[in-house]
C-alpha cells in the first residue's frame, strides 16, 4: 500500500476511544463546503486546509467496541465513538494530525458505568453533613446512573499517528491524550480522571500491549475504490499510569471517595483500553472534489 491510499490507524474512539457511537456523525456548519454522497462520512474533514493529504474517520462501535478499565473498574464501550479529522504529510515523514472542522475531533460520547454510583460512592462514607444529605437524597430518588465520558485533553495536533505501525502491528499506531468525565448529580459538572494540564496520553497498537493483542483488521475498499476501508480492527493499550479524580463533589470532597472504589491512583498492568471498530480514509483532493 502507498503511504496515501492505506488507512491510518485511529480509535474510533474513541475516542475513545476512542466520538458519536451509534450517533450520527456531525453535519457541516450551513454554508461551509463538505463531502457528500458516499464521502458524506468525512463531512468534518478539514478540507479547507491546503496541506491536507488525508481525511480520516475512525469509529470505536457499540457493541463490540471495546471496554475501558481504570484500576477496578471496567466500562463498556456501548455508544460508537468517532475520531474524526485529517492529517499532513510532513517533510520528515511524520504525520501531523488536523482536527474536525467543527472542532468535533473526538465525539463525546458518554458510556454508563456499571453499577452506577452505588457501586462508586457509599453515601455513610462522606464525612461532610451536607454533602451526605445530597447523596443520600439522590439514592432515595433514584438518580443513581453514572455516565463516563472520554474527552480530548490536548489540541488535536496532539494526537499521533504513525501508519507504518499501524500496517506492520508493531509500535504505537495511535496516541491520544484523553481524560474522562464522571457524571451525576452528586458528582457535579467537573468530576474528571486525568485534565488538560495532565491528561492520559494512551499510545495505542495493533501489535502486543502487556497481556492484550491487537489486529490491524481486513482491508477494503468503497465508493469505486475511493474510501479505504480498515474493519474488525483493534488497538489496545495495557501500559498506562491512570491519576487520581479531581472536582468530584462540592470542592473535591468526594475525590478520595471516587477514588478509594476505583482504587486509582493505579500503574500499569491493571489499567486497559481496547477500542474495536473501523476506519475510513480518503484522500483530501477527493474529498473536495465530492464536495
Amino acid at each position: 500500500m502507498s503511504h496515501k491510499n492505506s488507512i491510518v490507524g485511529i480509535c474510533r474512539y474513541a475516542l475513545v476511544v476512542v466520538a458519536a457511537l451509534t450517533v450520527p456523525l456531525a453535519v457541516a456548519s450551513p454554508g461551509v463546503a463538505a463531502p457528500k454522497g458516499e464521502y458524506a462520512a468525512f463531512a468534518e474533514c478539514p478540507t479547507s486546509n491546503a496541506e491536507l493529504a488525508a481525511c480520516i474517520v475512525a469509529r470505536a462501535e457499540g457493541g463490540a467496541g471495546g471496554s475501558i478499565t481504570f484500576g477496578n473498574e471496567t466500562v463498556p464501550i456501548v455508544n460508537t465513538q468517532t475520531l474524526q479529522g485529517g492529517f499532513i504529510e510532513e517533510e520528515s515523514g511524520a504525520m501531523k494530525f488536523v482536527g474536525a472542522a467543527n472542532g468535533n475531533t473526538l465525539t463525546k460520547t458518554a458510556q454508563k458505568v456499571p453499577g452506577g454510583l452505588s457501586g462508586l460512592v457509599n453515601c455513610t462514607e462522606i464525612s461532610n453533613k451536607e454533602e451526605r444529605e445530597k447523596c443520600e437524597a439522590i439514592f432515595e430518588n433514584k438518580l443513581t446512573g453514572v455516565n463516563a465520558t472520554v474527552e480530548l485533553a490536548a489540541p488535536a495536533s496532539s494526537i499521533g499517528l504513525n501508519e507504518f505501525n499501524l500496517e506492520t502491528e508493531m509500535g504505537t499506531a495511535l496516541s491520544l491524550p484523553v481524560k474522562v468525565k464522571l457524571e451525576n448529580p452528586l458528582l457535579g459538572n467537573n468530576c474528571y480522571i486525568g485534565s488538560n494540564s495532565s491528561p492520559i496520553v494512551v499510545p495505542l497498537t495493533t501489535g502486543t500491549s502487556g497481556s492484550l493483542k491487537g489486529k490491524l483488521g481486513k482491508i477494503g475498499s468503497r465508493a469505486e475504490g475511493g474510501i479505504l476501508v480498515i474493519s474488525e480492527d483493534s488497538l489496545v493499550n495495557n501500559t498506562i499510569a491512570v491519576p487520581g479524580a479531581n472536582g468530584c463533589g462540592f470542592a473535591g470532597l468526594l475525590n478520595s471517595i471516587v477514588d478509594g472504589r476505583l482504587q486509582i491512583p493505579s500503574a500499569a498492568p491493571k489499567n486497559k483500553v481496547t477500542l474495536n471498530g473501523t476506519l475510513e480514509q480518503t484522500g483530501a483532493g477527493t474529498a473536495r472534489e465530492h464536495e
